[in-house]
């Protein structure tokens, strides 16, 4: 992942997004780590997602918050501690940013739109995880690359035997953000239209 986020960085976004979705349907494809078991590996034919929408691309600064341990849901109704630290302020609204507890750390955007629940999976997708290299950098004025065209879905999401955090409810956006990955029709749940925290999706 480290390298193939490095790759794109290098690349223009719609060239970066072609060779992002290649990459990730090759892993989960073929992968020993995939989120995909044996079984599931057998039928897969891709994962999906939107078209590469240049209106869900954004840069933004993180503005400072007081810092703030929370304890958010995750899919096996366990919970993880997250550090929020900041915010980003995006046409779309804002997103709290966190620090990462656990997997030695990093910073993280989940989000939850109007499509969870239904195009989507219902606990939310990442917009940011450096803890998985899923970073697109940052521009020269030190504000982060934010793509919603890179948005993807946590494991959790294409079979149970994965817990993820989930979205908090700070980070759920009104809008309907239609781009990123789609709901993989292949997974073990699809997340539900009337998904809530605390429910196993």
């Amino acid at each position: 992942m480290s390298e193939l986020y490095g790759e794109i960085r290098r690349l223009d976004p719609v060239a970066g997004h072609a060779r992002w979705r290649a990459v990730r349907d090759d892993l989960f494809g073929t992968h020993p780590s995939s989120a995909l078991d044996a079984e599931q590996r057998k039928s897969f034919h891709g994962l999906r997602y939107w078209p590469y929408d240049p209106r869900f691309r954004y840069t933004a600064a993180v503005r400072p918050l007081s810092e703030h341990r929370d304890e958010v849901q995750t899919s096996t109704a366990e919970k993880m501690v997250l550090r929020r630290f900041g915010r980003v302020e995006l046409p779309v609204g804002a997103l709290d940013v966190f620090w990462i507890e656990v997997y030695g750390g990093g910073v993280f955007i989940p989000f939850r739109d109007g499509t969870s629940g239904k195009e989507t999976y219902g606990g939310g997708r990442y917009l940011l995880d450096t803890a998985k290299s899923a970073d697109l950098g940052s521009t020269d004025a030190g504000e982060l690359v934010l793509d919603f065209n890179f948005a993807y879905h946590p494991s959790c999401q294409f079979n149970d035997r994965w817990s993820c955090p989930l979205a908090p409810r700070e980070n759920w956006l009104v809008a309907r953000i239609e781009a990123g990955e789609r709901s993989y029709s292949g997974a073990a749940g699809d997340g539900g239209g009337g998904y809530e925290p605390g429910a196993h999706a």
